[in-house]
């Protein structure tokens, strides 16, 4: 899978979108060619990680960061997260990849309006912990978010089929 890579000089909004994309296309490669079975294996016990549970996770994430704190949104938390903290996670047993990817696709679609329409120092309409978010402060959240991710993404597909790389 093609991804574009971030670049090395622009403004600093450019430069967090380029990474921000960098991280998201990271994770749909690792992804690419799997079946829906495939998707849902299991990294070692007692880890309950699966590529479709990351995908899911990522949707929640999109969701959460700029539909719900940032922009305001009343919206519901994904997969059943409002009662089981877990769900994108644990039930992947019979969770439909082409919904999940739908899913994060779609909030990733969102998340780019919303962030397109404010500058980076703009407050979140909603507070996290207590406290102001920035625009710029949920950019960095969500790169750090989907580097980390990535990295279990990247051994859950090496565990897989032996797939490697950036």
């Amino acid at each position: 899978m093609e991804r574009t890579p971030p670049i090395f000089t622009g403004d600093e909004r450019a430069v967090l979108n380029s990474w921000l994309d960098w991280q998201r296309e990271t994770l749909a490669a690792k992804c690419a060619g799997l079946s829906e079975e495939r998707l849902r294996e299991r990294a070692v016990p007692p880890s309950g990680l699966s590529l479709l549970g990351l995908v899911r996770h990522m949707a929640h994430v999109e969701r959460a960061w700029f539909r719900q704190i940032i922009d305001g949104e009343d919206v519901p938390r994904l997969w059943g997260k409002d009662t089981r903290q877990d769900a994108d996670f644990d039930e992947v047993d019979t969770a439909s990849a082409e919904e999940a990817f739908a899913t994060w696709r779609a909030e990733i679609a969102r998340a780019r309006e919303i962030s397109a329409a404010l500058p980076l120092d703009a407050l979140a309409k909603r507070q996290r912990h207590g406290q102001d978010v920035s625009h710029r402060r949920t950019l960095i959240h969500l790169i750090q978010e989907y580097a980390r991710h990535n990295g279990h993404a990247d051994l859950l597909r090496e565990r897989i089929d032996g797939t490697t790389g950036e």
